[in-house]
């Protein structure tokens, strides 16, 4: 993949030596007229004549198979063919500042920007500029690129014109924002997929956008808002049952930590003086710390359960999984965390007593190896702590684009 890379940006590299020959082809005209922001776009006819006739045959063929399907169906076929028609034209029209926007290779989109500032205003067929276009495929670092470029050589203008755009629908970029894409944030579990789309939504191209485009509709007569309602209906649930599953997993855990830490915890090691009733071993450093950590882990044992007992009751709306539910499932998550290893370090501790002398110069390495599961669930837990605490959901691909 490293070897990809190289060949690619040395590829970039030689083809930038004559930008406007590698771009649009030497000896030929431009296929955009790029002179405003407001400007039409022109195409080569034979290409538009190539299309509508592979447009043409493939509409016939799915014609006579349709034939044989009841006509609900046929319709609904129909219509996914024609969208998934024009989607294919669209793609195949674009130009490469617009492809590389839409993949996220921003190394691309600097250097033609740099080369061919005309290119960032250039559109697709379906009137969507180059920030419209990282937006609808959650390409933030495109966005935050080009921001940066409008900042450093004063171009703020031109940023703001392209973020007041709209496409064919009259879906501006909050709309796009607000409609999932083909492929999903690069996070596990339903409920923090739904709550990056409400951090992207809201937090952050909500942001970049006039105040007005919030009451702004569509063609289809919609707000951004009602829009994201719309489209995240299925996530919505999906996250209310993944928080179900997750908190119902995670509370019989906690139920059994705080068991075992209230049963250690009234345990004494060594026993007490008989005549004082005092611990036998009191002072010492291995005593105190397991009453220390068993007290500790009955604490967060039973915070964690009530934590989770809290998820499982909440109303479980949209908004709820900006703050409400990712703050719980982090407090619970958080005290389960701190609550096993409290139990390890009283089971150590008090193991302690037990080691013979010729047993103790290796007592370290024997517990930092009884320990090591709690590593496995470290790994988990800084998986869902980087989801919740991130403020801006950044699109890692693992290479299925390139």
């Amino acid at each position: 993949m490293k070897q990809k890379h190289k060949w690619c940006r040395e590829l970039l590299t030689f083809l930038m030596k004559k930008p406007y020959d590698s771009y649009y082809g030497a000896n030929t005209k431009p296929l955009r007229n790029v002179s405003g922001t407001d400007s039409k776009t022109t195409y080569d006819l034979n290409k538009e004549d190539t299309i509508k006739d592979m447009c043409e045959t493939s509409k016939s063929e799915d014609t006579k198979k349709s034939e044989t399907l009841k006509s609900e169906d046929a319709k609904k076929l129909e219509t996914l063919k024609i969208e998934e028609e024009k989607k294919a034209e669209t793609l195949k029209s674009e130009t490469p500042i617009l492809t590389a926007a839409r993949y996220g290779i921003v190394e691309m989109v600097n250097v033609l920007i740099k080369k061919i500032p005309s290119s960032i205003y250039e559109i697709n067929l379906e009137n969507k500029n180059i920030l419209l276009v990282a937006v609808e495929n959650r390409r933030t670092v495109v966005v935050e690129s080009i921001r940066k470029w409008s900042k450093e050589c004063a171009k703020k203008e031109v940023f703001d014109s392209l973020i007041r755009q709209v496409d064919n629908e009259d879906n501006t970029m909050l709309h796009l924002a607000a409609t999932p894409s083909g492929q999903d944030w690069n996070i596990h579990g339903a409920a923090l997929q739904l709550m990056w789309h409400i951090k992207w939504f809201q937090q952050y191209v909500k942001g970049l956008v006039p105040k007005h485009f919030t009451i702004k509709t569509n063609k289809k007569n919609k707000t951004a808002g009602e829009t994201f309602k719309d489209k995240h209906n299925c996530l919505v649930q999906k996250g209310s049952e993944w928080l179900k599953t997750t908190s119902e997993s995670c509370s019989v855990v906690a139920g059994l930590l705080a068991g075992v830490s209230f049963a250690t915890s009234s345990t004494i090691p060594g026993g007490n003086k008989g005549d004082t009733g005092e611990p036998a071993l009191e002072g010492k450093l291995p005593f105190d710390t397991f009453a220390m950590s068993s007290l500790i882990g009955l604490c967060f044992s039973v915070t964690a359960l009530i934590m989770f007992l809290s998820i499982l009751v909440s109303r479980k709306e949209a908004i709820d999984f900006r703050i409400d539910l990712p703050r719980k499932l982090l407090w619970g998550l958080s005290s389960l965390f701190l609550s096993i290893i409290a139990m390890f370090i009283a089971f150590c501790s008090g193991n302690f007593f037990l080691i013979d002398q010729k047993y103790k110069q290796i007592v370290l390495p024997i517990y930092i190896f009884t320990c090591f599961p709690v590593t496995l669930y470290a790994i988990l837990y800084i998986e869902l702590l980087r989801g919740i605490l991130t403020k801006i959901p950044m699109r890692i691909d693992k290479g299925e684009d390139l």
